[in-house]
């Protein structure tokens, strides 16, 4: 039985519980979460699963931190590494192992170089792991072309469409793309950094780094998609005319010649969702998941799924290509 702490109990953090509960060889013993309406409630309540799990949510991570109690702690707060740096810190210390969907985490050199170190330094120390994972980044865009390429004699470029009706995402995800805002509240929100996928340069990142690419420069871009028509969610409207999603794009050149390409278009009323792989090389190849992954969805599984490698995993700070694929097995 393997026991864990959830710590955030956002959308994604709920998403998590909820597998794991239903599970017959994972047992939740914590849950932490900073807000006060959360704060004291039983976790099952938080679920929704009609009955009560007796794991209380605290706001104070030292109540339940405890490796006598616990095996590994799930940690779903925010994407920015530096934002939960703090956080890793106190787990790790607490001599609990780590499991996260903090996107910069799936590959930290990309953006936190200057982290990558002191983390996997202090991991080591206290012997536990420290993984993020999800599943864009950490599948879709990196972890599965990659894992394409083993059939490969040559690889000369790789480039990978994610394709998303973000109708079905949860309230966040159609906020982060712009989903019902005006071009110029758009281009703010970029400009802010609030609007936008967290994660292609991790992915660009690993997929060159694991071929041995060297890059010579690393261009994103965020154009808007534009409404035709009025879509409505469960959350909000689209009016035609408005922003109804982004196209990000994340492009990885070595030696002046784009070799990665990873384009991210999602937006609310998008026909036709799929993840298509395109290898360049010999044999070129061309893969498709018909219908996509559906993000919060896989992204709870995929953390979940690789709960046992983490636990299992040799100390430091690790990334999808330092552990065995994880994969879905019967509880």
């Amino acid at each position: 039985m393997i026991r864990l702490i959830h710590f955030g109990l956002g959308p994604i953090g709920i998403g998590v519980a909820k597998l794991i509960a239903q599970r017959g060889d994972m047992q939740i013993v914590g849950a932490i979460d900073i807000d006060p309406v959360k704060i004291g409630k039983d976790l099952g309540e938080l679920l929704g699963n009609g009955r009560k799990l007796g794991v209380n949510v605290t706001g104070n991570p030292a109540d339940v931190l405890d490796r006598s109690k616990a095996d590994i702690v799930v940690l779903t707060t925010a994407s920015s590494l530096k934002k939960i740096k703090g956080q890793i810190e106190q787990i790790v210390k607490a001599g609990l192992p780590i499991v996260s969907t903090c996107e910069e985490l799936s590959y930290p050199k990309a953006h936190n170089a200057d982290l990558v170190a002191e983390l996997d330094a202090l991991a080591k120390e206290h012997g536990v792991a420290v993984y993020g994972t999800g599943v864009n980044p950490g599948f879709t865009m990196d972890a599965l072309p990659l894992m394409l390429t083993a059939p490969c004699a040559e690889v000369k470029k790789i480039h990978v469409m994610r394709m998303q009706d973000a109708s079905v995402r949860r309230l966040p995800f159609q906020q982060k793309i712009g989903a019902g805002i005006t071009r110029e509240e758009f281009q703010k929100r970029v400009d802010s950094g609030s609007v936008r996928h967290v994660g292609l340069r991790e992915s660009v990142t690993m997929i060159a780094d694991s071929l041995g690419w060297k890059l010579s420069d690393y261009r994103e871009s965020i154009e808007p998609v534009i409404a035709d028509t009025d879509v409505t969610t469960p959350f909000l409207t689209a009016k035609a005319g408005s922003v109804a999603g982004l196209n990000q794009a994340g492009r990885g050149f070595v030696n002046g010649e784009e070799r990665i390409t990873l384009e991210l278009v999602a937006y609310v009323g998008a026909p036709k969702s799929h993840d298509t792989v395109t290898i360049d090389g010999t044999p070129s190849i061309t893969s498709t998941i018909v219908g996509g992954l559906h993000g919060d969805v896989a992204t709870a599984a995929a953390t979940v799924n690789s709960i046992p490698r983490v636990i299992a995993a040799p100390a430091g700070l690790l990334t999808p290509n330092n552990i065995p694929i994880p994969h879905w097995r019967k509880a």
